[in-house]
């Protein structure tokens, strides 16, 4: 009984059937869902079915982290992956309201969850065309997009009650931008040496890495472009020849005609 559960459990987390890839793609789902669940329930007070949904997603989370260290063959290993502590802060951070919010801050850390979504890029090639022709950029946009929901959770987090100016998790988002885009009005700052020391860590390593990243959206390093020889579709945007078969490759550039 208990091998044939254990084989049933591991098909879904780690087959290629189509069940499988359904479950996935519930999972995917319900992380998604869970984000837009932290950002909307920052805009109120928290009544007691936000907290009893709190519970219920930490419950949800335990079961989903036991399933996958249960079908892990190598358990220590899968423990000590950043991916799982990120798991085992986000369970505690949604149960945490109940002993009074002491871990509540951590639940933006859930977001991480959206890295494991990255096993599914096989099958998001295979069934979507839309994101085999175009990877690179939405591979660019997510990671575009994780980066700034977690600086913003952060920046919300940690000023939320302490800085009037930062009263819900849009005020955060609109601090974040101005600050990664290099706008800076000024008419939202962290307070205090904590919030300066934040403010500084924000723009020393964010602004580098949002630079980077929207680069990589709105210039992607590889081009589509199909070798005559051997059929290779992704080629660096100044190849001369195909890094597959060395056939020379024809690739149009921007400039003068």
């Amino acid at each position: 009984m208990a091998s044939t559960f254990h084989a049933r459990l591991s098909e879904l987390y780690e087959g290629s059937s189509d069940r499988a890839h359904r479950f996935r793609y519930a999972l995917l789902a319900f992380d998604l869902t869970t984000i837009l669940f932290v950002i909307v329930t920052s805009f109120f007070t928290h009544p007691l079915w936000v907290e009893i949904t709190d519970l219920i997603v930490g419950l949800l989370i335990l079961m989903d982290f036991s399933a996958r260290v249960y079908v892990s063959q190598r358990k220590l290993h899968y423990l000590t992956r950043p991916s799982t502590l990120a798991d085992i802060v986000a369970m505690l951070s949604f149960i945490a309201p109940l002993a009074g919010e002491g871990l509540g801050f951590l639940r933006i850390l859930r977001t991480l969850r959206l890295l494991h979504t990255y096993q599914l890029m096989n099958r998001l090639r295979q069934d979507f065309i839309l994101f085999r022709k175009h990877e690179e950029v939405i591979i660019a946009a997510i990671n575009l997009l994780v980066f700034i929901f977690v600086t913003t959770g952060l920046i919300y987090a940690l000023e939320h009650g302490r800085n009037p100016m930062i009263r819900n998790y849009a005020d955060a988002l609109y601090f974040t931008i101005t600050t990664l885009t290099t706008t800076g009005f000024g008419d939202i700052t962290l307070q205090g040496t904590s919030g300066r020391l934040l403010s500084i860590g924000v723009m020393f390593f964010g602004v580098t890495l949002f630079l980077r990243l929207a680069q990589v959206l709105f210039r992607p390093s590889k081009v589509r472009y199909e070798c005559e020889s051997c059929g290779l579709m992704l080629h660096d945007a100044d190849a001369v020849h195909c890094k597959h078969c060395g056939a020379v490759v024809h690739i149009g550039t921007e400039g003068l005609n």
